[in-house]
């Protein structure tokens, strides 16, 4: 498969993202959990893009190739505290709301909330629509799996 598009963005919406990226990272999570949380609604919409960009940014932030290898399968694993539980489990609710999942049900917010300030747990709902917006990109214009940006 090959790209549909090979031209760089536009610098206005390089500057959005960014502002973006520093808002996500001002709520105070850390960059590994953020990471997780790409990676997973990533593996959800299997944007390989994405799911490659992730991967590297989480090792880069100190992950281990043990957790990353098991985000797919988080639930059945032990490598993950309860708050990356609950991370992941709002990642996933979010980011499934078109396939006939219940979405965000007010269980999987208020496990969330129980373990994040308001402002984490913005950071990490903004995190999950920000990968969701560029999962759609990639797979609309078949971006290929291999740059981190």
């Amino acid at each position: 498969m090959e790209a549909r598009m090979k031209s760089t963005a536009n610098p206005d919406l390089i500057t959005a993202i960014r502002h973006l990226h520093k808002a996500i990272a001002a709520g105070g999570v850390d960059q590994r959990l953020l990471s997780l949380v790409h990676l997973r609604a990533s593996q959800v919409n299997g944007c390989a893009p994405c799911v490659h960009a992730s991967a590297a940014g989480a090792r880069k932030a100190g992950e281990t190739e043990e957790r990353l290898h098991n985000v797919v399968a988080w639930r059945e694993t032990p490598f993950f505290s309860e708050d990356e539980r609950a991370a992941l489990a709002l990642a996933e609710a979010a980011t499934r709301i078109q396939d006939g999942a219940p979405g965000v049900t007010d269980e999987i917010w208020d496990t969330a909330a129980d373990r994040f300030s308001e402002g984490q747990l913005s950071a990490i709902v903004l995190e999950v629509a920000l990968t969701n917006f560029f999962n759609r990109i990639n797979h609309t214009i078949r971006e290929q799996a291999g740059k981190t940006w």
